[in-house]
C-alpha cells in the first residue's frame, strides 16, 4: 500500500471513530433530554410550548437526529430547570459501589436521626440521574429513613405524654418510673431495627439482589 493510501486509510478510521463517538453522544443526550422531562412530568408539546421551541425540533433531539446547540441548549436548559452543562456531560453508567455507599451513609442516623436522612438525601440528590437505580435507591432510603425518625419522635412523644399524665394525677408512681424506664428500650429497639435494615439492604446490593426498605411512608415517589 502506497502512502497516500496508507494515509487516507488512516482518515478514514479517524472519521469513522468520531462518527461512533458522536453517535454514543447523541444518545446520551437525547436520554438526558427525554429524563429530564419525564423527571418534570411533560410533554413533549408542553416542553416545546415552554422552551419555545417547536415540537418537530424536540422530536428530533429526543431522536437523537440533532444536536441541541447555543440559544437551543440554553432555552432546554431553562424549561426543563437545569443547566446546558448537565445536559452535555450527563451520562449515565453502573456503580456499585456508590450505591452500597449511599446504602450504608443511613447509618449517620447513629450519631443524630436527622444525619441518616440528610446524608444519603445529598448522595442522592447528586448521581440520581447519573448512575443506575440511584434514583430508585435513594428514594427507598430516605422514605424509610424519613419514616423512622418520624415514628422515633412520636414515640418519644407519647412515652412523654403518658409519663406526665401519670406524674400530674400521681395515680400511679409505680407505673410512671415502668413507662420511664421503658424509654431505652423501646429506643435500642428502634435503632437496632434500622441497623439490620440497612445491613440487610447494603447486602442485597452487593449480591444485586432486590432492596426493599421498609415499613415507610411513601413520601417520595
Amino acid at each position: 500500500m502506497t502512502q497516500q493510501g496508507r494515509y487516507q486509510l488512516c482518515n478514514s478510521e479517524i472519521v469513522l471513530h468520531r462518527n461512533k463517538q458522536l453517535k454514543i453522544n447523541n444518545l446520551d443526550l437525547a436520554q438526558r433530554v427525554k429524563k429530564l422531562r419525564h423527571r418534570k412530568g411533560i410533554s413533549q408539546e408542553v416542553l416545546a410550548e415552554e422552551s419555545g421551541l417547536s415540537l418537530r425540533t424536540i422530536q428530533r433531539i429526543e431522536n437523537r437526529d440533532t444536536v441541541p446547540r447555543g440559544d437551543t441548549l440554553k432555552r432546554l436548559a431553562i424549561a426543563l430547570e437545569t443547566s446546558p452543562d448537565e445536559i452535555i456531560d450527563w451520562k449515565i453508567h453502573e456503580d456499585k459501589n456508590y450505591l452500597i455507599l449511599m446504602s450504608l451513609s443511613s447509618l449517620g442516623f447513629l450519631m443524630f436521626p436527622i444525619l441518616g436522612i440528610i446524608i444519603p438525601l445529598a448522595m442522592w440528590i447528586a448521581k440520581k440521574d447519573k448512575i443506575k437505580n440511584v434514583n430508585e435507591l435513594g428514594k427507598s432510603i430516605l422514605n424509610f429513613q424519613i419514616s423512622w425518625t418520624l415514628f422515633l419522635f412520636l414515640s418519644y412523644i407519647l412515652l412523654a405524654i403518658i409519663f406526665f399524665t401519670l406524674i400530674v394525677s400521681s395515680s400511679n408512681s409505680a407505673m410512671s418510673i415502668i413507662i420511664w424506664q421503658s424509654w431505652i428500650p423501646v429506643t435500642l429497639i428502634f435503632y437496632l431495627y434500622n441497623i439490620i435494615a440497612i445491613i440487610r439492604n447494603t447486602t442485597k446490593i452487593n449480591h444485586n439482589q432486590f432492596t426493599k426498605y421498609g415499613p415507610s411512608i411513601k413520601i417520595l415517589k
